[in-house]
């Protein structure tokens, strides 16, 4: 067998390969656009015994490396430590970047910045450090980009020998820029209102909470003493504040909301240790008065009325978690308790109050600390995560079912079990993902998925007995994570652009110079190198456009010589390789979550299959900007896959039967929900929220009003108008003797009826990744600010919540 660019051909097709890629190579030569008379030329030859699509492959690729791809090089001319990259909306082209080199002198920092501006997706840069009159940016939090395309940007800066500082606005995408000075100092990034682009927040210095209906031209103080503020919905502000200065004092916050901008301001839950949001669910714990423990309390309309989510109640030394949300179903991590590492995950009903085991063992290091627990985007209902085995070795595991079912994953046909398995009969697959990056591990990026790319995943893993140091390589699954392949040897950067339709990597080398990048059309079977340079640079970083439309990538890195260093950027169009458009004959329909078609149920989830229209692996084209995922969904017949088990009721291993809980046996089930007590008739089974299935099993379940009111518990209403409460000394008095009892019961229920009993595990709807949020006394420490891939900058907040990535829908 003879190789050609991966691609094996036999011996005997070798005369008429060379000859054949000649005339190719002076074909495509001087018609670089027409690769449609490539794929005549290769049906001519069929008798070749290389199929023709294959063949036609291989011919493009040789006559591609012999052509000059279109790149663009920009060398920044300055010394700064670091840059900063952020996207100026969606297919807009506009990139800026923000260089800044500080030092610190005795009790003082020197420091420069200049800004970089791109409306052609990197390929050139323009300095426009001028339009900001050269003041220094901050590093931490100085870029703030407006939602959707608003062409929104805000620039945070410091001048030199005054104590205010200036904030510069543009609405143009970078086009020009206008300065404001403010009278306080932002410690934080501004957050714009995801509703109204013109108004933003953000916490001063001295915790104070400020706030701009026009853009940042005036600003007014909503509130002193904040420790936490977050956007709701339909302009709604929610944030946390403390009585003794200091929010330190957790269990003692008070959670208020405005919705009209401060104009009014509302108490909505008081004894707070942390809130959060997900979906339309709001969320705040509460510290109970016995044992200090921490109790969960959810509401779904604003505040307004308040549900004790049935969970274990935490202790000092424990913590819960958001993982992921959604407006039908939450998962939320709980703690073990002591440094165990590793917690219980449950998922809610439909209500957000109802809960269920889904995963024990669930590796989660610390408050605040590392999860690998990840949604695969490009498939509905795939998660993967790792536990801790019983031995303390890591091990990953999948779910495909919306974690109804944790199984470990296949491990690859192409690979080998590492020398470090003691049993090569228990070899298996390990995904590394953010604990492995906390660990220090060479990993340089989580693993990857998209909406728009069907089924496909990029991951750093190992194959061995348990997850280890190991030097991981890069795997690619094209089926929701079902199967994978060994893809490339050794850690890399990557990205997926043209949705899906062309794949990109880099070699990590941090001590080493790099030179090549690497890319795939078919879904990273087959890579291909491409030398962008002939000087060597120091590699830093891969930016493309969020989104994985984009056929543009840009490299970033620096070039060392003996008096300078600078940065430099690269930018490839692989538009010049993928020259023709796709078409309706490059496609082809696939099942989702399927593997035995002649099977009836086979491709049932949540109540429906699922086909798409797929780029096909030999297809050579371009998807295109306004390509969108094309799915014909069929609805099933309902079976209990479809249902999860009740409140009272679990699943015992290796079962899809539900059975009551020892401890509820013959008892009635009360819940108090929406402040109504309620009892609850059921067979044991209730319908997964968002699950589409018609007909076939309709399990009994009816929930009688008993026509009582109950009230949760440690929650507090009051109004605020101009700074000052409306609640009188005889309301305080009631609320608290209702507060005291309530905890009382609510502590034994939750003891009784959630602690001392088993839990189900099912399946759930479709949710999207989660950002696990830091935790410590003070506000300054507790948000963590980060950057993401695409430059823009995120906040992390407290042990007890999380901040949501938007969810896609199903």
């Amino acid at each position: 067998m003879l190789k050609l660019n991966g691609l094996k051909l036999p011996r005997r097709t070798v005369f008429f390969k060379y000859r054949f890629l000649n005339l190719l190579h002076k074909h495509t030569t001087h018609n670089t656009n027409n690769t449609d008379f490539i794929r005549i030329l290769c049906c001519l030859f069929a008798l070749l015994t290389l199929p023709c699509d294959q063949l036609f492959i291989a011919a493009f690729v040789y006559a591609w490396s012999h052509r000059t791809v279109c790149f663009s090089q920009h060398l920044f001319d300055d010394l700064s430590g670091s840059v900063s990259l952020a996207w100026v909306g969606d297919g807009t082209g506009v990139i800026l970047a923000l260089t800044t080199y500080q030092m610190p002198f005795f009790l003082f920092k020197f420091g420069q910045s200049k800004l970089y501006r791109s409306d052609n997706y990197g390929k050139s840069f323009q300095d426009v450090t001028n339009l900001i009159n050269h003041t220094f940016i901050t590093t931490d939090f100085g870029i703030a980009i407006g939602p959707e395309n608003s062409g929104k940007v805000i620039l945070t800066g410091e001048v030199s020998g005054d104590d205010k500082p200036r904030i510069f606005v543009s609405d143009d995408s970078g086009k020009t820029f206008t300065h404001h000075d403010l009278n306080f100092m932002p410690l934080t990034q501004m957050s714009y209102n995801p509703e109204d682009s013109n108004v933003l927040f953000v916490f001063s210095s001295k915790k104070e909470l400020w706030l701009t209906e026009d853009f940042g031209q005036s600003w007014r103080k909503i509130h002193d003493m904040v420790c936490l503020v977050k956007w709701g919905s339909k302009n709604t502000i929610y944030f946390t504040t403390s009585k003794n200065v200091s929010c330190s004092d957790r269990g003692m916050l008070e959670l208020k909301k405005t919705t009209d901008y401060g104009k009014t301001i509302k108490t909505i839950a008081s004894k707070v240790y942390s809130f959060g949001r997900g979906g339309r669910f709001l969320f705040v714990s509460i510290m109970t008065s016995q044992d200090r423990l921490r109790v969960l309390h959810v509401s779904v309309d604003q505040g307004e009325t308040w549900n004790i989510a049935q969970l274990p109640a935490v202790a000092h030394d424990q913590f819960y978690s958001i993982l992921a949300a959604n407006d039908e179903i939450v998962f939320i991590h709980v703690d073990e308790p002591g440094d165990s590492l590793f917690g219980t995950v449950y998922v809610s009903d439909d209500r957000g109050t109802v809960y269920s085991k889904s995963l024990e063992r669930h590796l989660y290091t610390t408050p605040g600390g590392d999860t690998d627990f990840t949604n695969v985007t490009s498939l509905r209902g795939v998660f993967i995560t790792s536990v801790m085995n019983e031995d303390n070795s890591i091990q990953s595991v999948v779910s495909f079912d919306q974690g109804g079912e944790w199984v470990p994953l296949r491990t690859p046909s192409n690979v080998n079990c590492k020398v470090t398995a003691k049993d090569p009969d228990k070899c298996e697959f390990h995904i590394h993902a953010a604990y492995s990056m906390a660990m220090k591990l060479d990993v340089p990026m989580l693993p990857m998925s998209e909406p728009n790319a069907v089924g496909l995943i990029l991951a750093h893993g190992s194959v061995g007995d348990s997850s280890s140091v190991i030097r991981p390589d890069v795997f690619v699954s094209d089926d929701g994570g079902y199967s994978w392949i060994k893809a490339l040897d050794g850690p890399h950067h990557y990205a997926i652009l043209d949705s899906g339709g062309l794949l990109v990597a880099v070699e990590h080398s941090p001590s080493d110079t790099i030179k090549q990048i690497k890319f795939s059309t078919d879904e990273g079977q087959c890579w291909h190198v491409y030398n962008f340079t002939t000087e060597p640079i120091f590699f830093t970083g891969l930016a493309s456009e969020p989104g994985a439309r984009s056929m543009n990538v840009s490299l970033w890195g620096y070039r060392n010589s003996y008096i300078s260093q600078n940065w430099v950027s690269f930018t490839i169009d692989f538009r010049d390789l993928l020259t023709r458009d796709c078409d309706d004959n490059d496609y082809v329909q696939w099942l989702a979550h399927s593997d035995d078609i002649s099977d009836p149920t086979d491709g049932c989830m949540l109540g429906y299959k699922e086909k798409f229209l797929r780029l096909r692996k030999d297809s050579v084209c371009w998807n295109g900007r306004d390509y969108q995922v094309a799915s014909q969904p069929t609805p099933c017949a309902c079976t209990l896959d479809d249902f999860l088990c009740d409140f009272g009721y679990y699943r015992e291993e290796n079962s899809s039967k539900c059975v009551e809980e020892p401890d509820l046996q013959h008892k009635v089930l009360e819940l108090c929900l929406h402040g109504k007590e309620e009892q609850l008739v059921t067979s044991g089974y209730r319908k997964i929220p968002g699950d589409k299935c018609v007909g076939g099993q309709t399990p009994k379940r009816e929930e009688i009003d008993l026509s009582k009111r109950c009230v949760s518990d440690m929650v507090e209403l009051h109004t605020l108008i101009g700074g000052h409460s409306s609640k009188s000394v005889a309301i305080i008095v009631v609320v608290v003797v209702i507060m005291l009892l309530s905890t009382a019961g609510g502590v034994v229920f939750v003891r009784k009826y959630v602690c001392g009993g088993r839990f189900l595990v099912h399946r759930y709807s479709v949710l999207q990744q989660h950002v696990e949020n830091n935790a410590t006394d003070e506000m300054d420490d507790e948000l963590e600010i980060n950057h993401t891939q695409n430059g823009k900058i995120e906040f992390h907040d407290d042990s007890d919540e999380v901040r949501l990535t938007p969810l896609r829908e199903t």
